[in-house]
């Protein structure tokens, strides 16, 4: 099937992006001491760091509680930072879990400048 074979289907396009900028006023004023609090941990879980093209991968560990706070996180880190690309998985056999951290060009020193303080155990490779 093609997109021309479809005819309800209504395709978006994006053409206004939002500067590499925090609106921390995204996030309701009682959940941004949560958020902060949640970035802190999280970040200070990461055991390793991979640069991809396009942004990060960290690795966290493979725990429940570890995936609600990578998922906590994501639901207010987008309100704020729409540029971003999120991506949470998890290894399976109990294995780790990697949350990734994209976007278009120009994003890797925000992606460093916004969780790089937090980064206390993690070990860096580039791809």
């Amino acid at each position: 099937m093609s997109l021309s074979d479809a005819p309800d289907l209504k395709i978006k396009m994006t053409t206004n992006e939002s500067p590499f900028a925090c609106n921390t006023n995204a996030i309701e004023p009682g959940d941004r001491a949560k958020h902060f609090a949640t970035i802190e941990t999280l970040f200070g879980m990461v055991q390793e760091i991979t640069e991809v093209p396009n942004g990060y991968t960290f690795r966290l560990p493979g725990e429940s509680h570890v995936w609600m706070l990578a998922a906590d996180f994501i639901a207010l880190e987008h309100l704020c930072c729409p540029f971003f690309d999120f991506n949470l998985g998890l290894e399976r056999e109990h294995g780790s879990i990697h949350l990734s951290l994209t976007g278009r060009e120009g994003v890797k020193p925000f992606i460093i400048a916004e969780v790089g303080r937090h980064l206390t155990q993690m070990r860096h490779q580039s791809t």
